[in-house]
């Protein structure tokens, strides 16, 4: 059997890879944001409509839920691109990829799929039963 030392925490090399990641990341993440908020500032701008009677009601019912899924996207967005800033500044700090529950590194898969993540997969297991 092996006596190796179980790393705690991973190299500046390392962290240099997740922060691309994760900067990559907010980019889509801000643009896809900006994307949203636009299209919502024109649906409020478009204002007065030719059209008669019911199908202008169905028209506003079909926006109004229009928007309301766009809000919805937006918040989402915006929790995400908060996480994504948090795992930055975890990067910085050198906390990154450290489970919060176990105190041990969180896989590198796991991080490349969830770069925001503060959880193992094994925490996060335990965490639905």
């Amino acid at each position: 059997m092996e006596n190796k030392e179980e790393k705690t925490r991973y190299s500046e090399e390392e962290l240099r890879e997740f922060d691309e990641l994760i900067q990559k990341k907010l980019t889509e993440a801000r643009k896809e944001l900006d994307y949203i908020k636009e299209s919502l500032s024109k649906r409020n701008d478009e204002g007065i409509d030719n059209t008669i009677g019911n199908s202008k009601l169905l028209e506003d019912g079909a926006g109004t839920a229009e928007r309301e899924n766009l809000n919805q996207m937006a918040a989402r967005l915006q929790k995400f691109i908060q996480q994504l800033e948090r795992a930055a500044i975890r990067i910085k700090n050198g906390t990154y990829g450290v489970c919060i529950d176990t105190g041990k590194l969180i896989q590198k898969a796991r991080l490349r799929a969830v770069p925001h993540t503060q959880h193992s997969i094994e925490a996060k297991l335990s965490r639905q039963k």
